[in-house]
């Protein structure tokens, strides 16, 4: 175990001296995933679906903030709808913009947390999203949560009605953008996941913040617990079509993301837990420490092999001092034969 935790320092330290390239690094493969799943689910248009366009994308929106990549996947979504159906992707633009104005007009850093909910509804882990936004995050991260559930489902309904939608006059336009704007508001499906996520994120974050042992791994338990009870008796109860085999993966990979979350930013010795208690004029103060679990990285023992030059100097340097030390023995003799002489002509005078 305290090689994890050594690995892990070393890690944390790679990240402190190449931070800015690391996450420059996740954002191209977060855009390349992204793009990528918007053009082959819609690709509607072939020359915005292309690998050219898909790359293109990803790199240019790698050198600006996340929220020009959000923009820049609405876009493209709304050019997508355009190809098959103006009146698709009026409807869409629409609701793009009430997402932007009550959401990510006030918190523009968080935009990303709506790319990995409706990434993580395509790749069809939903509820990993509960676990590691009720951890990492606060109940404010529902509202972007619930975002990018409603775009992944809207996305979802024109992929499966696109032939309906391209086979339409005008009057069955008419009748398959209401029966469009019906499934978007009134889907059971889209409706109970995101009751469902909204569930999970305020579960595990409520006992994540409790002052109890284990709470990270409690959490994220009763979080995926939540989820699959709350999804699957709703799934009963509506006939919404969900499959259960997804809601149970996703719901262990999202405790074992939980897991590997607490060793990264949580790792703490719950052995040596200590309760204070002290008090000033006004307050009695009852605390709950805990010591983090922290290993320090081996140092590297770096050894000097000297070559031959050094060691003819080594060899040479006795015998260096060994000559000054017999100049210094016939100095001292002579000086005290010359003092002999002065001292006896001394005397007979």
């Amino acid at each position: 175990m305290s090689t994890l935790f050594v690995w892990r320092e070393k890690l944390r330290e790679i990240y402190a001296k190449h931070s800015t390239y690391i996450l420059k690094a996740l954002q191209l493969i977060l855009g390349l995933v992204l793009f990528g799943l918007i053009n082959v689910n819609i690709g509607f248009m072939e020359m915005a679906s292309s690998v050219f366009c898909t790359v293109g994308l990803a790199v240019i929106c790698t050198f600006f903030p996340m929220i020009v990549m959000v923009t820049a996947a609405a876009v493209l979504i709304l050019v997508h709808f355009y190809s098959l159906s103006l009146p698709i992707a009026a409807v869409s633009l629409v609701i793009f913009l009430v997402m932007y104005i009550f959401y990510f007009r006030f918190t523009p850093k968080k935009a990303w947390l709506v790319l990995l909910a409706a990434l993580a509804f395509g790749l069809k882990i939903p509820l990993v999203i509960p676990v590691v936004f009720g951890l990492m995050g606060t109940p404010v991260w529902i509202v972007p949560a619930s975002c990018g559930v409603i775009a992944f489902y809207m996305v979802d309904f024109v992929k499966d009605s696109a032939a309906a939608f391209r086979s339409a006059d005008a009057e069955g336009l008419f009748d398959s953008l209401m029966s469009f704007t019906r499934q978007v508001l009134t889907s059971k499906e889209m409706w109970l996941m995101v009751v469902t996520v909204v569930l999970g994120i305020l579960v595990v974050n409520l006992i994540r913040t409790r002052a109890v042992d284990h709470a990270w791994k409690i959490a994220s338990a009763a979080g995926a617990a939540v989820c699959v009870i709350a999804s699957a008796a709703g799934n009963i109860a509506l006939d919404a079509g969900i499959s259960y085999a997804e809601i149970v993966v996703s719901a262990i990979l999202g405790i074992a993301v939980g897991l590997v979350l607490e060793f990264l930013f949580f790792s703490v010795d719950y052995s040596r837990t200590e309760n204070i208690q002290f008090e000033d004029d006004e307050y009695y103060y009852y605390v709950k420490a805990v010591p983090k679990v922290g290993v320090s990285v081996p140092e590297k023992e770096v050894k000097h092999i000297t070559g031959n030059k050094p060691r003819e100097k080594q060899d040479t340097a006795p015998e260096e001092t060994g000559n000054t030390n017999t100049e210094e023995i016939l100095l001292t003799r002579s000086l005290s034969k010359e003092l002999g002489l002065d001292q006896e002509k001394g005397k007979t005078e």
